[in-house]
């Protein structure tokens, strides 16, 4: 026994004796490292050894891959003996000395960490996932002075995007890996997206695996549904600074999307669009419309155009899906816009409205299609479809208008006149009840729908543009087939035309205030904002006036007319009178209102409550019209017939046609309006001529012809025979020559040709000219020198008044030409009697 001790001993002493001679023989940075380790595990990283390791670090940067080799070395025994408290110190250790160490030879050393945190990363240990992820972010967030042609970061993109879609059963660790997975994400990039040696993070097959993971952490939110009432309590419990996987995943995108340039940006959004796509999740629209919002917030200005193209295409891609897709589709387009930069349509502006313009065409037709193949009664769901559809083409028609706001005002123009070129217009003429006046039709029930949704498209880009001049917003190309839509067959269209006009027309929001038919004693209180006109508008209605006038007068005698469109027609004629009304306009639009008031009068085929809401807006209207004016005798006259219409005639006046509560009972069976309680025409002319207005057009009666698609024709041709007449007049038998008429022959042309004037002969005879007209001025006094000049006045005015009188006479074939712009509808047949212009006596200024 004792024998046997004493071997023991013997074994024990030379086993101690042999390890501490091989631990002296090892190398120092083993040493170093091996003294960082505490014998008990709990008591953490030894401080002092650990600073001595990294001071030898730093002044042998050399030996800092063959530390990192040893330390992978433990740190790959420690994980699969499960020692996780001597891995943690390793982790705790490489740590510091990457963030120490910044030696070129550091990337050797970054090799053996990073395949430590791949170790950590492969463990199916929460806590060394955790432990891992948490070392690789603080990796990410070194910036490295050297470049790594041979660094991959494959592995770590796929398994952070795994670890965000992590289903741990315990709560807490589902959360925390979550986390750590969004974080780690979040340092690939920053890693790599800074360096073009590094891989190519934006590779569609990177993107596929990021994005996708950063929106399901976003959609699984607090917000979310499927959010337990737990999961909420377990968030609670979490330390505020590590935050939810949603709000880290919305700061991921967010940095992602903001480092992303120009060529990078689609591989961002193509994602996101498949994972919309693929996880039905379009419909509702909040979850869509919060991730582009949070890219269109972070995306550099100057590429947001990018994001509303890729919409737009992603739009034509679902044409056949459902109008609820495509209804979400159009939200978020509109919301991206709204947010957008002024540049963020592109450069293909028509391009854009086009493809929204195309998918209300689409809808509509989809709409026509249900009703035809749904003969029998409509059943719920064919309501529903309906329905939607009609949600989607009201989200087309308001992403328009998003779309306008952000245009400068030319291009508005050109939006408004592409959609005006889209929309049907009348192609033959239908007969109303009232077959001498036959209205514009459209082709079948498509085009009427059709032509409602454009116009509604219409007037949401007219509201966003601000009129400066008239010329310039009602171009003959826009402002022509706008007024033919304006008098078709049905009743909404032509409303809609209306408020477009109120839209263009009102520069000084007038609107609202003349919305509603009212009559005050004092448009004072109406408080309406009124300013002197332009010469440029003046001259608009010169040139448009004529047709404007065709075409409010059509509208006004239309059979199917409701409230709301004699309501809208008094808004646009009081527009006219605010905006335009210089005192040549004034007066064409007192002879139109008196031609209406005679219409309303004569034509037995309109329906009495149809002549009262006429005379109603007649009266409404001079009321207007003489207060704006301002002349004493106009307002006394329109009031007091105003007062008669109050005793004897209410139902004449606007508070009884356009009160809701009227009745048929409320009107005579049979309308006689007597000429006490009519607008007289004489006493409005005389209180004109008093104030100096031009009163020849107003004592012309208004012919209204019954198409209007004759009218520039007309006038074109009234206008090009009127100047021919002129100008032939000294060739007519009735008129006198100048010279007598000298028989060609070869004789006189013989002597023309021999007695040719030379150029210094005609330059002598000049000058002769000029000296005597001098002397003249020099030797006479400025009382012969007028006398002169009355004579030529008088010789030339009665010259003048000869050739137009002969023009005027009953014989002559050609009658006698009015301005085309004051009266462009009148009868050939009917010869207007009119006091003639040319008797006016020309200033002597004027005459030389």
């Amino acid at each position: 026994m004792p024998d046997n001790r004493l071997t023991s001993s013997l074994t024990t002493y030379v086993h101690a004796g042999c390890c501490s001679c091989v631990s002296a023989f090892k190398p120092r940075w083993k040493r170093l490292v091996d003294n960082i380790f505490p014998d008990d595990p709990q008591d953490g990283l030894i401080k002092n050894n650990m600073e001595k390791l990294t001071f030898y670090a730093l002044s042998s940067p050399e030996k800092l891959d063959r530390i990192g080799v040893y330390l992978a070395k433990k740190l790959s025994r420690d994980v699969s003996r499960h020692k996780h408290e001597y891995v943690f110190i390793s982790m705790a250790a490489l740590d510091q000395l990457l963030l120490a160490c910044h030696a070129q030879s550091v990337n050797l050393f970054v090799e053996s960490f990073l395949k430590m945190v791949q170790k950590l990363l492969e463990s199916n240990e929460p806590e060394l996932q955790v432990q891992g992820t948490q070392s690789f972010v603080k990796f990410a967030n070194i910036e490295e002075d050297t470049a790594s042609y041979h660094r991959r970061y494959d592995f770590f993109v796929s398994k952070f995007s795994s670890m965000c879609h992590n289903n741990n059963e315990n709560d807490t660790w589902r959360v925390r890996l979550r986390l750590s997975g969004l974080r780690g994400l979040q340092g690939v990039v920053r890693k790599t997206v800074t360096d073009d040696l590094q891989v190519n993070i934006w590779e569609q097959q990177h993107m596929d695996k990021i994005v996708p993971s950063l929106l399901f952490n976003m959609h699984e939110g607090p917000s979310s549904s499927s959010s337990s009432q737990q999961d909420h309590q377990n968030l609670a419990k979490q330390p505020e600074e590590d935050g939810h996987p949603s709000s880290v995943a919305e700061t991921c995108l967010r940095d992602l999307t903001c480092r992303a340039a120009f060529g990078n940006i689609k591989s961002v959004l193509k994602p996101v669009l498949s994972h919309l796509d693929l996880h039905d999740l379009w419909v509702p629209s909040t979850f869509a419309v919060r991730c582009f919002k949070i890219i269109m917030y972070s995306i550099q200005a100057q590429y947001s155009y990018v994001a509303v193209h890729m919409l737009l295409n992603h739009l034509d891609e679902n044409t056949k899906n459902s109008p609820e897709i495509k209804q979400s589709i159009v939200e978020v387009l509109a919301e991206c816009v709204a947010i957008a930069a002024d540049g963020s349509i592109g450069p293909s502006v028509l391009e854009v409205f086009n493809t929204l313009l195309r998918h209300l065409r689409l809808s509509v037709d989809a709409r026509l299609s249900q009703r035809r193949a749904s003969k029998a009664p409509m059943k719920r769901a064919s309501y529903l479809d309906e329905e939607q559809h009609t949600r989607f083409e009201d989200a087309i028609i308001n992403t328009i208008g998003t779309f306008a706001t952000i245009l400068p005002d030319y291009q508005k123009i050109e939006i408004m006149m592409f959609i005006m070129g889209k929309i049907p217009l009348p192609t033959q003429y239908e007969h109303s009840d009232q077959d001498s006046y036959p209205i514009p039709s459209v082709n079948g029930e498509g085009d009427l729908l059709l032509q409602n949704m454009l116009l509604k498209s219409l007037l949401e880009v007219g509201t966003k543009y601000t009129t400066v001049s008239m010329a310039t917003t009602f171009p003959i190309s826009f402002l022509e087939p706008l007024l033919a839509i304006s008098v078709v067959a049905d009743a909404g269209v032509r409303l809609l035309v209306q408020y477009i006009l109120h839209t263009l027309i009102d520069r000084h929001e007038n609107v609202e205030k003349l919305k509603v038919i009212t009559m005050p004693k004092d448009i004072s209180q109406l408080d309406l904002r009124v300013e002197k006109s332009s010469r440029q508008d003046i001259l608009f209605m010169k040139k448009n006036g004529g047709q404007l006038n065709w075409y409010l007068y059509e509208n006004m005698r239309l059979s199917d007319n409701e409230r709301d469109n004699f309501e809208a027609l008094y808004c646009t004629l009081a527009l006219l009178c605010i905006e335009l009304g210089g005192e040549e306009v004034l007066v064409e639009l007192v002879r139109l209102t008196l031609a209406l008031q005679e219409l309303a009068r004569t034509d037995a085929k309109l329906s009495i409550p149809h002549q009262c809401a006429i005379h109603a807006v007649v009266a409404t209207y001079l009321n207007l019209i003489s207060q704006l004016t301002a002349i004493p005798s106009f307002c006394q006259h329109t009031q007091q017939i105003i007062e008669e219409r109050r005793k004897h005639a209410p139902y004449l006046l606007p508070d009884v046609v356009f009160d809701e509560k009227t009745s048929t009972e409320s009107y005579p069976s049979n309308l006689q309006v007597e000429d006490s309680l009519l607008f007289q025409q004489a006493v409005i002319s005389e209180v004109l001529h008093s104030t100096g207005h031009d009163i020849s057009r107003l004592n012309t009666p208004y012919v209204h012809r019954p198409s209007g698609i004759e009218y520039r024709q007309q006038t074109d041709i009234d206008a090009a025979s009127a100047n021919i007449e002129i100008e032939s007049v000294s060739s007519s038998p009735s008129g006198t020559r100048k010279h007598a008429e000298e028989q060609i022959t070869f004789e006189s042309l013989k002597r023309a040709l021999q007695s040719p004037t030379s150029e210094q002969d005609q330059q002598e005879i000049e000058r002769e000219k000029r000296q005597e007209i001098l002397e003249h001025f020099k030797s006479s006094t400025l009382d012969e020198i007028a006398a002169v000049s009355e004579q030529r006045t008088q010789k030339m005015q009665s010259r003048l008044n000869e050739i137009l009188d002969k023009l005027s006479r009953p014989g002559s074939t050609t009658p006698p030409r009015s301005p085309p712009v004051l009266t462009p509808l009148s009868s050939p047949s009917q010869p207007v009697q009119s006091v003639p212009l040319y008797e006016m006596t020309f200033p002597e200024l004027l005459v030389y």
